[in-house]
């Protein structure tokens, strides 16, 4: 049985998030004739070359109406109260597959360790009031946080690294396919691009709380859980004297909102999130989901039903159809490995699949014919994560398939009383509004309440910081040395502004400049987690050589190696 424990702050805050979703109504079970039941909204993804009347007319047939259409993907969004019409509709050949709209992804609500439980010391926050302020062109100074933030240490971005050679170009245009960005954090403001920005959701209030406007569709530069800020403030904070610095400090931000605000990704946003990243010349996009409901998505499992058979073929096709769309139009795709300490090589076991609706969770046996979406939808490449000693991270997941880069993403384990550590965790953006929310500060421009956030202040400007931890967390740094990339070698884009690089490029420099880095010795890692609860220890074993290995892949990102490498572009 996997052990849910490794994974930090996703799996607690899925089964929270599932057990506040108990009022909403199961669909039908596979292969019910039933008449009708509840509207239920469905992907339909149409078959290569169809005809799009005889499509409209093969969902007609199977009792279903189009709500809307993605032209550029084939896709349809359609509604239908009929509990059969998943596989009625997928029996037209003008129908490629089917798959229920609903979660195909989670972003953790909260990657933090259990502070109360552990009994965690405060962390000091002195560099906050003595560091030096500022500077541009060649006198750059660090951040006042630059101290706390270890992780950019780790890849070469500081003033003495990448920052001295290159920040990043406004003209390269950043995708955060997220929960949203809070435009409005004075640390993320400078390079927020609003007029760009979408948000491709709908607010759920069984999920998501009360709606925070008539429409229920929020802003464009929200973000209602935290998760988006804190990767946007990773990849593009700027230098401003104030608080922290991102890997590319100089690159522009956009929201391409999939996320709902209680953290789950539903299939249709993320495919109109991908479109989207392709027509408005989006140059990188950082994924820092994964798939629901299936932690796995495999083709022919005989635990599962044929409409479930069809459901996980149809997010893998429709997801690579939308990746194939976003690369061929220069958008270079990145994701987070996940978070369950699991080989992906070798994956044996699910539990905890199908996780929607509630309770319909089974045990199944998987294999490497499973893949997660979209860490191994092929053009995506695949961030493990490191801690402090460069070690792949206890939650990490890993393999020599899969793995591509890793990049620092935190744990708190890391070191030698393998206790809890907050300052090994990632420092990034927080939005105030969800700190007094969270209880995390008392008032506007309050002190922390604990040790997991950080305020720095310039003049009466406050913002504020916290800590988290998660290939969420390493993906982003993947993304920042990729847009550092696009601004060294990248042309001019004859379809937008600013610049433009083939992914192929992007990526094959992102790799050839990280910093080979050899499993351990011996082939393998012991992880000693001493907790309030107990002492875990467990095993991960890397396979492959220094130049790719499944901990690994082709390296540590390094920012100071991508930005120093060839001449700078005109």
């Amino acid at each position: 049985m996997r052990s849910r424990i490794f994974v930090m702050g996703a799996a607690i805050s899925v089964t929270a998030l599932l057990s506040s979703m108990a009022a909403l109504p199961a669909t039908a079970g596979a292969g019910k004739d039933s008449s009708s039941s509840r509207a239920t909204d469905y992907v339909v993804l149409l078959a290569e070359g169809a005809n799009h009347g005889a499509a409209l007319a093969a969902v007609s047939k199977a009792g279903g109406s189009v709500v809307k259409e993605n032209t550029p993907l084939g896709t349809m969004l359609v509604r239908s109260s009929k509990a059969n019409f998943a596989l009625s509709a997928d029996a037209s050949a003008a129908i490629d597959g089917v798959a229920r709209d609903r979660v195909i992804g989670f972003a953790p609500k909260s990657a933090r360790p259990d502070g109360a439980a552990l009994q965690l010391a405060e962390r000091r926050q002195a560099a906050a009031k003595n560091a030096a302020r500022g500077g541009h062109g060649k006198h750059l100074r660090p951040e006042p946080l630059a101290d706390l933030q270890w992780d950019m240490q780790q890849i070469g971005a500081t003033v003495t690294g990448s920052y001295a050679k290159e920040r990043g170009d406004r003209g390269v245009l950043v995708g955060i396919m997220d929960t949203g960005i809070d435009g409005s954090h004075p640390d993320i403001a400078p390079n927020f691009n609003r007029r760009l920005s979408r948000n491709f959701t709908t607010d759920i209030p069984l999920v998501d709380g009360p709606c925070e406007v008539p429409s229920c569709v929020d802003p464009a530069d929200v973000d209602d859980n935290g998760h988006g800020t804190h990767v946007a403030s990773t990849i593009g904070s700027p230098i401003n004297g104030l608080g922290m610095a991102g890997v590319a400090p100089k690159v522009t931000l956009v929201n391409i909102r999939a996320g709902q605000d209680s953290g789950f990704f539903f299939l249709q946003p993320t495919l109109d999130a991908f479109v989207y990243a392709g027509q408005v010349g989006i140059d990188a996009v950082n994924m820092s989901f994964f798939t629901d409901p299936w932690l796995y998505n495999c083709a022919d499992n005989p635990a599962d039903s044929p409409a479930e058979q069809l459901e996980q073929r149809t997010i893998v096709r429709a997801t690579q159809r939308a990746a194939n769309f976003a690369r061929q139009h220069g958008v270079t795709l990145v994701a987070a490995e996940g978070n369950e300490g699991t080989d992906l090589g070798n994956p044996t076991f699910d539990d905890i699949s199908p996780d929607f609706p509630p309770g319909s969770e089974k045990e199944r046996t998987v294999d490497n014919s499973c893949i997660t979406v979209p860490t191994e939808t092929r053009g995506v490449i695949a961030v493990a994560s490191t801690g402090p000693s460069k070690r792949k991270a206890y939650y990490s997941n890993f393999g020599v398939e899969q793995t591509d880069v890793a990049a620092p993403g935190g744990d708190a384990f890391d070191a030698p009383d393998h206790n809890i550590h907050v300052e090994n965790l990632v420092l990034a953006a927080y939005p105030e509004r969800l700190a007094l929310l969270n209880g995390d500060i008392t008032e506007h421009c309050g002190a922390p309440t604990n040790a997991f956030v950080v305020l720095d202040r310039k003049g009466d400007v406050c913002a504020y910081y916290q800590y988290l931890q998660g290939t969420s967390m390493a993906s982003p740094h993947a993304v920042g040395v990729a847009s550092l990339i696009v601004s060294r070698f990248g042309h001019r884009d004859r379809h937008h502004h600013g610049l433009t690089l083939n992914p192929r490029v992007t990526e094959a420099i992102l790799l050839a400049t990280a910093t080979k880095t050899a499993c351990p010795p011996g082939g393998a890692y012991t992880y000693i987690l001493n907790r309030s609860t107990g002492t875990v220890t467990f095993t991960h074993t890397c396979e492959g050589p220094k130049r790719k290995n499944g901990f690994y892949g082709h390296g540590i990102v390094n920012a100071a190696r991508a930005a120093g490498a060839g001449h700078h572009h005109d």
